[in-house]
């Protein structure tokens, strides 16, 4: 389940067969100007109606932490992106306000909220443990913690961060229920995080940054030296007439 940042992307990524499609908040905030938990609720509502729109692909989510301090907190959160017309959505267990994962004890309370929005609205709900990409290497309290989410009502459960193919195995075996792992570029292959059991992968950020990253690269060229040679690495012409109007 790849990460679209914009409607182009999401319909390329729909053109090239891949059977549904998440959001990105980091990809989304780039498009913005922004860094990543700097985007409203509001704009995340907006985007998510234009994805869904543009799409005949479920589509996922990411709703960060789910705008708890919003009106309404997450449950209105889930309402806003069900409204729009998501399939699922995720929230996370770290607070951008105050840049620390959030109690257990709070976090579960939340993804029950969630949980029950979301299958309200027909919704597939994923909980996060964030613990490690935030310098936060302790498996066992992210198995803890992605138990409790299921517990919660979660239907699936997601720790990105973890690259060790051993650790994702172990994991696996223990939240029993589908989980989600984020694919990196030094991590396990699809192949391999298949055979460890994991039910579903998405690239998050990845793809956005990729493809600022050739962009970059092009115009340095240019700026560099003149050479438009770089201005030739473009889409295939055939893709854009598949994927675009």
């Amino acid at each position: 389940m790849p990460n679209a940042w914009d409607i182009g992307s999401a319909r390329l990524l729909e053109a090239l067969g891949f059977p549904a499609v998440a959001t990105t908040s980091s990809g989304l905030a780039a498009t913005l100007g922004r860094m990543d938990q700097r985007v409203t609720r509001d704009q995340l509502t907006a985007h998510v109606a234009d994805l869904a729109a543009a799409l005949d692909l479920p589509l996922s989510v990411d709703a960060e932490a789910g705008y708890p301090s919003d009106p309404g907190g997450v449950v209105e959160t889930v309402r806003l992106v069900a409204t729009a017309g998501a399939a699922g959505c995720s929230i996370e267990d770290f607070a951008p306000d105050s840049q620390r994962i959030v109690s257990l004890e709070v976090a579960v309370r939340r993804v029950q909220a969630a949980a029950s929005e979301a299958h309200r609205h027909g919704l597939v709900l994923t909980a996060r443990a964030e613990n490690h990409l935030y310098g936060i290497d302790d498996l066992d309290d992210t198995i803890a913690r992605l138990q409790a989410y299921r517990d919660a009502g979660a239907d699936v459960v997601y720790a990105p961060g973890i690259a060790s193919l051993a650790s994702i195995q172990h994991l696996v075996s223990e939240v029993d229920c589908p989980v989600n792992v984020l694919l990196q570029p030094d991590g396990p292959t699809l192949a391999e995080l298949a055979a460890a059991g994991v039910q579903r992968v998405s690239t998050g950020g990845a793809l956005a940054f990729v493809a600022y990253r050739a962009m970059v690269d092009a115009a340095q060229q240019l700026l560099r030296d003149g050479s438009p040679h770089a201005l030739g690495r473009v889409l295939d012409p055939r893709l854009r007439t598949t994927a675009f109007d």
